[in-house]
């Protein structure tokens, strides 16, 4: 099975109209011509390219990775002598895709990648998670890449990117036991050694993902004296320097092929990424919203698999002298769980996108400076990444959660068993809406854009786009949500209470979202009609989901039934 081609959707996104734009600022007018082998000759063979390679890493998840995931779910990867050592098939899943070169997809052929832009890497994210969500950890995590590319030395560009093509795994070493969500809190410390002219790294770090990588970035703090974000700097450590044992791997509820280490740091030398001080303020905040967007891609994916493990089972499962797909109740449910699906794959390219365009004039700048109307849409598709990252991590890891739920619904019984692949499944969808931000933290970033009016100008530039007459009704519906939605914000933005304001705060973020993914189908609809049905059942609930949120903001009095004195007695207590 090839977990590409039977998934006309991922195909569909690659076709979009902004792909060719995409792929020749990402070029820069195709420069490589001639002077690397495998360099495209022009936009169509680049997408070509791309299609084909999806195409290789399709078929190896489907041949070799899914066929692993129990396996792997079951052994898991254990500590040996301060080491992580994998389940047989993790390592066996690794070999196969570092085989491939299938590593480094993202990076310059200077350094041995393939120069992909965002959108096919974050797809090839989509399908390895389809595939297992607990090893697309391990794979995803060179993500590290584009943070050393984009802000290390030449020197540590030269010594570590074309490591990944080969295989070296990669950890972010963020969190420390008593820095979580509050990451300026980090304490682990960094010190100057002349002698070995390196910095030495010491104290703990926890619930670090593949936390013996070969390769890793990690935060600590470099500024004696300091307990804020303004004493952090990043660095990076290769395994072979020694100084960092695993003390443990995390005893987790799901993703249990994806080592989640305690660290501890002894003298580890490490070198300084970028600028003394920005390690958090810039550099992880970089790192972090590209590990949203690989959540994003992790989320689609696993709800793609649970999705077809339950439209299977509902195609099978007899019951009163019919297969169950035939009743309304388990009908519904598979055409909402495939709404949701569709449309938080929708916002996962459309951020990609956004995120591919930006960085691509940042890329050009190397060069030459760029135009006013090139800045000027620089900027613009800046904010929109910026504006659209938290609403796709906070909306595709809930609704892969919600999708896993109901996927377990419909086996009944026997999707609480293990004899079913959507029980692995359930469990691994739970740590979507935790790493990376919780849902929580995403509304505290996404908030943003609804109060500067961002999410509200790109839905009236979505309101103008040419439509069929047959979806006419629809677009008068999103219409209607957004005026609904305007007029919520005003009625919480002018009660100038700041923490009514923020206990409004996801309400307001979730409309946006209905209405941006809604007209995202709809816009996908414009070019295929497979996407008709779930934008009309996304829409329709949309509206439902939003009248709800509507209904509690207009009638929330803050002492009524005590909901807001219980509030803040709860914060109190």
């Amino acid at each position: 099975m090839n977990y590409y081609t039977d998934n006309k959707d991922i195909a569909f996104q690659l076709q979009h109209p902004l792909m060719r734009k995409i792929v020749e600022l990402k070029e820069k007018n195709f420069a490589d011509k001639g002077k690397y082998p495998h360099a495209f000759l022009d936009v169509d063979d680049a997408l070509d390219s791309y299609d084909k390679v999806l195409a290789i890493l399709g078929e190896i998840c489907g041949d070799i990775l899914a066929p692993h995931a129990e396996a792997i779910d079951h052994e898991g990867p254990q500590v040996v002598d301060g080491r992580v050592k994998y389940a047989t098939h993790t390592q066996q899943n690794h070999d196969a895709l570092t085989q491939a070169g299938l590593y480094g997809m993202s990076l310059p052929r200077e350094y041995d990648g393939l120069n992909f832009t965002m959108v096919p890497y974050v797809m090839a994210a989509e399908i390895v998670s389809r595939a297992d969500a607990g090893f697309a950890n391990i794979w995803g995590l060179q993500d590290c890449a584009e943070t050393i590319h984009e802000f290390a030395s030449k020197e540590i560009k030269e010594e570590f990117l074309p490591r990944i093509n080969k295989g070296d795994t990669c950890s972010m070493d963020l969190t420390e036991p008593d820095a979580g969500s509050d990451l300026q809190a980090v304490m682990l410390k960094a010190e100057w050694n002349e002698q070995k002219g390196m910095w030495l790294l010491n104290g703990v770090k926890r619930f670090i993902t593949n936390g013996d990588a070969e390769i890793k970035l990690v935060l600590a703090r470099s500024e004696e004296g300091t307990t804020d974000a303004r004493g952090l700097s990043y660095f990076i450590y290769a395994k072979e320097w020694g100084g960092v044992r695993v003390r443990r791997i995390e005893n987790k509820l799901g993703i249990k092929g994806s080592p989640t280490a305690e660290l501890v740091f002894t003298n580890a030398p490490a070198k300084l990424v970028g600028e003394r001080k920005l390690g958090l303020i810039k550099y992880v905040m970089s790192l972090m919203n590209g590990a949203r967007l690989g959540v994003g891609a992790q989320s689609v994916g696993l709800s793609e698999g649970a999705y077809r493990e339950a439209l299977k089972y509902a195609h099978e499962r007899m019951q009163f002298g019919k297969t169950i797909v035939n009743f309304p109740a388990v009908y519904e449910m598979l055409a909402v769980i495939k709404a949701k699906l569709q449309a938080s794959r929708a916002l996962l390219y459309e951020t990609a996108r956004f995120v591919d365009l930006y960085k691509a004039y940042g890329l050009i700048t190397e060069d030459r400076k760029l135009t006013p109307e090139e800045r000027s849409e620089q900027k613009n598709y800046q904010k929109l990444a910026d504006a659209f990252t938290p609403l796709l991590k906070l909306f595709a890891s809930e609704y892969a959660n919600q999708n896993a739920y109901d996927s377990l619904q419909i086996h009944g019984g026997s999707g609480f068993m293990k004899d079913y692949p959507i029980e692995r499944m359930y469990r691994d969808a739970r740590i979507l809406t935790i790493y990376e931000g919780t849902s929580q933290l995403q509304v505290v970033a996404a908030i943003r854009a609804v109060t500067t009016g961002a999410y509200l100008n790109r839905i009236r530039e979505y309101e103008k786009m040419p439509l069929r007459a047959e979806h006419e009704q629809l677009r008068k519906v999103l219409i209607t949500m957004a005026e609904q939605y305007e007029k919520a914000v005003e009625m919480v933005t002018d009660k100038n209470d700041g923490e009514q304001f923020d206990f409004h705060a996801r309400r307001l973020v979730e409309m946006a979202g209905h209405i941006v993914m809604g007209y995202l189908l709809l816009l996908d609809a414009q070019r295929s009609d497979s996407f008709e049905h779930s934008a009309a059942v996304y829409i329709t609930r949309g509206k439902v989901w939003n009248d709800e949120r509507f209904n509690f903001i207009a009638n929330f009095v803050p002492d009524h039934l005590g909901a807001y004195s219980v509030m803040k007695e709860t914060k109190a207590e």
